[in-house]
């Protein structure tokens, strides 16, 4: 299905639903192919079955009302915060409690072994917690000093 003829609505229960261009109406889940180092490309809307219904090649190529649709299912199903600095640590040994800022407000995590911090790319790390949770390091330049002289030690 082409991104110009997806129509999106939702349902009486708050679920997100396709309408084909035969008329059918489909309950669909948005799936990103790749949260992290695209998170606005290639988006597939996926049905109860778990097939593909359709594909999203960008999000701005949605008209804005079915954007807006796709972004707030996205932001319902997701957590992943992003931290903003490091305000503390608790040592560099295993297991290191971390206060954070993220821009969900302050958390404190704790890390439980080095393989918990993922290079995503050169400037880019995920942090999972003893919880499961995973925070992302966005750019690690755009980090102060402080923040980055504590990821150095783990790195």
């Amino acid at each position: 299905m082409n991104t110009t003829n997806i129509q999106l609505d939702r349902n009486s229960f708050g679920r997100l639903i396709l309408i084909t261009v035969q008329g059918t109406r489909e309950e669909v889940v948005p799936i990103r192919s790749f949260p992290i180092a695209a998170p606005d490309k290639g988006i597939s809307l996926v049905g109860a079955d778990g097939h593909e219904l359709a594909w999203i090649d960008c999000l701005a190529d949605l008209e804005d009302v079915q954007r807006n649709l796709v972004e707030e299912e996205l932001a319902n199903r997701e957590f992943v915060p992003e931290i903003s600095a490091l305000k503390a640590i608790s040592g560099f040994t295993i297991p290191s409690t971390w206060k954070v800022d993220t821009d969900r407000g302050p958390f404190t995590l704790v890390l439980e072994s080095e393989d918990d911090i993922h290079r995503i790319s050169r400037t880019m790390l995920l942090i999972s917690d003893s919880n499961g949770i995973h925070f992302l390091v966005r750019d690690l330049t755009k980090l102060d000093r402080d923040s980055r002289k504590f990821l150095d030690g783990f790195l």
